[in-house]
């Protein structure tokens, strides 16, 4: 069978001498002008002296004495090409060959490519370069439809007419789909590199998920204003597609929205299936987000339904909503009664450096330290609980989307305020489940309000016009007249499309009348009282003057006490101890505020509890300053990781992060613990210090007797552990199960190295092939249970230190101390 290489997709440039060299005529056609020229084809302005017109002539490179099989092909596939027909395809008038020379004739239309285009202009404003792609896709949506594959997409392939539309020329190399099973999977699907997809650079059938990449691409240099991959070497950029997951540059500019991203991000997946479906949905997608935003509201008639998806639309075209609602959602719909949702939950912190890094000063507070250092999150997770990490993660993602708006000190009041409101809800409720769901559905129930403040400003100010006006009215009346529903009604629509539990939105629907006069049996009706009485104290302690702030405290606590089942006494405990706690949280958030305004407020503690230090051991300072930002987190243990810190990769700070945890997995061994737990901290300290870009976890299987994947860290994780499959003692051995049978830690720096290459598994060739990769086999009684495995996505991206080594093995003998531990 014939062997397959990417690179053989590089075909060295051709020379014929049938190709003029100055103007003549080539049939009854009269070349006139040399106008365009690449690796395989040149393109003259020709005169058609039959029809009277001008045409563009392309004379295809081909090789003395070339196969006719191949001029035949070409024919065949020119035929099919002509018979498309749209307008923004440039058609193909005929295909024919004279003296060896096979040629096309086109429609000329007069114009610049897209690679003109780029290069005068450099990006190009997000409306026109979408309009520009919904052109190139209603051709390809056409040309899929008629079962023809373009293959060759790129800027130089598209020319802008004079009216400005863009029209897809050079179906040159097309193919049908229904003839991609003649060819050999080994045989490859042809393009440029820097722009075929991943499968056509391994010799993929042809498909239109081919044309869907490239357009992606297409469409995200229009964005950049430069190349995606920009490797000049075709080698190189063969290598980055084939095994690299294309990302879109950060620096687009605030009118490439999220929304946008996304669509252009999705086309870019690497597996073929993940892309849109179809070019037609990419083309939907694209509609979708050139269409306008209405600049009206719902009619009396409508209700609030209408006004709800009108600020939902507004909100998704603000850049970051799609993003702030991504992540809460993910988050959310992880569910505590799985076990797999710990790694899950894990994996997706994981993601993001600055969430894990907050969380993890979070949880080495005073509030929720153990005695001990936590330096990873899935220790944070046994310790603190799967909802306590969920309710601190989805504070964090808040917090981060408040943060640097010009008018972020009104948004950290709104913050800070339901941060507290949730932890008093949280200190009152004392069943731990009721807890949880108390401080989400609390801190949530002002959700309107605060996502009014951020998305909608003026509209805010205009609500807070209208409450504080001569004759006031109240704010659900004042939010239903500028936002044409009310903050409540804006939350939970809001909550709903984040797919929060109907529990959570019944909490923070705020209960109407009285509250009952003797303590709630059902939890639901009493954790929505809950919330209601915790909020009004939040509200006083943030908005009020000091000096009424006692006496208004009090008509809370004799209003509500009975209803909850707490004392007067009680309920002022709970309030000064979530105070207590949103100071260290403020403090670990390194949340910044402005001295003497609410917020500066909230951070301080009444004067008679000011001086316990054991309490609050930051409360001196801030009642000089009001500000947090000046504190670092106290050690609890000697020496301790300053997870804020996280400059690039550099030695010390890596051995500090593989010893810390050591340290925490050897607490976490000394307890009962599950095995699951150990190993999750074991794979995670090496994936946060070691900045893989994934780790794999594998484990024998008794019934086949290999190791298979069990789980991992990383993006797209999920899929690489399925396919993980190692047999040690295969009679005809692969690298994988040579160093599993040997027990021999080994690093590969390059994998492309052929002396490399040759010897990876099948699987891991297709699925991962990574450029750079650790395997740290784990053996009981000299024959092997496990493996760990780790990569980077660059070549030599993983230099290893004899200490750094030697605290990776340390790890890798704690997992196998561990199972011994558990059976």
């Amino acid at each position: 069978m014939a062997t397959f290489s990417p690179l053989n997709t590089i075909r060295p440039q051709n020379t014929s001498s049938a190709i003029p060299k100055t103007n003549g005529t080539l049939g009854r056609f009269e070349l006139k002008q040399q106008i365009g020229q690449g690796g395989q084809a040149t393109v003259w302005l020709a005169f058609d002296p039959r029809l009277e017109r001008e045409v563009a002539v392309k004379l295809m490179r081909v090789d003395k004495g070339a196969d006719a099989a191949v001029v035949a092909q070409f024919l065949q596939e020119a035929r099919s090409v002509s018979r498309l027909t749209h307008p923004n395809i440039i058609p193909v008038f005929e295909a024919d060959v004279q003296d060896d020379q096979p040629y096309l004739v086109f429609e000329y239309v007069r114009g610049k490519t897209l690679s003109d285009l780029l290069k005068q202009r450099g990006a190009l404003p997000p409306r026109e370069a979408v309009a520009l792609m919904v052109n190139v896709l209603e051709a390809l949506v056409a040309a899929h439809a008629a079962g023809v594959v373009h293959r060759d997409l790129k800027p130089s392939n598209v020319l802008v007419d004079t009216a400005g539309r863009a029209r897809v020329m050079d179906f040159g190399i097309a193919a049908r789909m229904q003839e991609a099973g003649a060819k050999g999977q080994d045989e490859p699907s042809g393009g440029t590199p820097g722009y075929m997809s991943p499968e056509a650079a391994t010799g993929g059938a042809p498909s239109p998920a081919m044309d869907i990449f490239s357009a992606a691409i297409v469409l995200a240099e229009l964005l950049s204003g430069k190349r995606l991959i920009s490797e000049r070497d075709p080698y190189r950029a063969i290598h980055r597609v084939v095994h690299e997951q294309l990302e879109l540059p950060p620096d687009l500019g605030a009118d490439v929205d999220d929304a946008l991203r996304a669509i252009v991000s999705r086309g870019l997946v690497r597996d073929r299936l993940q892309r849109h479906p179809s070019a037609q949905v990419f083309l939907d997608e694209l509609r979708k987000w050139m269409k306008p935003v209405e600049a009206t509201v719902a009619s009396p008639g409508e209700g609030s339904a209408g006004t709800l998806e009108f600020l939902l639309r507004r909100m998704r075209h603000k850049s970051d909503f799609p993003a702030l609602s991504g992540s809460i959602v993910r988050i959310q719909s992880i569910s505590s009664s799985d076990k797999e949702s710990v790694a899950s939950l894990t994996n997706e912190i994981l993601k993001d450096v600055a969430l894990t890094n907050k969380l993890l000063r979070l949880v080495n507070t005073a509030h929720y330290s153990r005695g001990s250092s936590i330096s990873t999150v899935s220790r944070a997770v046994t310790l603190v609980g799967f909802n306590g990490i969920r309710n601190m993660a989805l504070s964090l993602v808040l917090l981060e989307h408040m943060q640097d708006k010009a008018h972020a000190n009104l948004l950290k009041d709104e913050f800070l305020r339901s941060l507290l409101a949730g932890s008093i809800a949280s200190e009152l409720c004392l069943a731990s489940n009721e807890g949880e769901e108390a401080f989400i559905g609390s801190m949530f129930q002002n959700l309107g309000r605060l996502l009014t403040e951020y998305y909608f400003p003026e509209e805010a100010r205009a609500v807070r016009a209208l409450t504080g006006a001569k004759e006031p009215i109240s704010e659900t009346a004042a939010s239903a007249t500028v936002l044409g529903m009310s903050f409540e009604e804006l939350g939970i629509g809001i909550s709903r499309a984040w797919n929060l539990p109907d529990a959570i939105q019944r909490c923070m629907r705020k209960p109407i009348g009285n509250p009952p006069s003797g303590a709630l049996v059902n939890a639901a009706d009493r954790i929505k009282w809950v919330a209601l009485a915790s909020n009004e104290i939040a509200d006083v302690l943030l908005r009020s003057d000091p000096k009424d702030t006692p006496a208004k405290l009090t008509l809370i606590g004799q209003r509500y006490a009975r209803t909850m089942g707490v004392s007067a006494k009680e309920l002022d405990t709970a309030t000064l101890k979530a105070r207590e706690k949103l100071v260290e949280l403020a403090r670990a958030m390194e949340i910044k505020v402005v001295p003497g305004s609410a917020a500066a407020k909230l951070l301080q503690l009444p004067p008679a509890k000011a001086d316990t230090p054991k309490s609050l051991p930051m409360s001196a300072q801030a009642e000089t300053d009001d500000t947090v930002s000046s504190h670092e987190l106290h050690a609890t243990v000697p020496a301790p990781v300053d997870f804020g810190k996280m400059p690039g990769p550099d030695p010390q700070r890596v051995a500090e992060m593989l010893a810390a945890g050591i340290q925490d997995i050897t607490n976490a061994m000394v307890e009962d613990f599950k095995l699951s737990d150990v190993l999750r901290m074991i794979l995670e300290t090496m994936f946060r210090a070691m900045e893989f870009q994934h780790i794999v976890f594998c484990m024998r299987d008794a019934k086949t007797d290999t190791l298979t994947g069990r789980f991992g860290l990383g993006t797209g994780v999920e899929r690489i552990v399925k396919t993980f499959q190692i047999a040690p003692k295969s009679p005809t051995p692969d690298l994988f199960s040579a160093v599993c049978s040997k027990g021999a830690d080994t690093m590969i720096s390059d994998s492309t190295d052929p002396r490399i290459a040759g010897r990876l598994p099948p699987w891991y060739s297709q699925s991962v092939h990574a450029p750079t990769f650790l395997l740290l086999p784990l053996l009981l009684k000299g024959a092997p249970f496990g493996l760990i495995y780790a990569d980077k996505g660059e070549p030599g991206g993983l230099q290893l230190g004899e200490k750094e080594l030697a605290l990776l093995r340390t790890l890798r003998n704690q997992a196998v101390m561990a199972f011994r531990q558990s059976n």
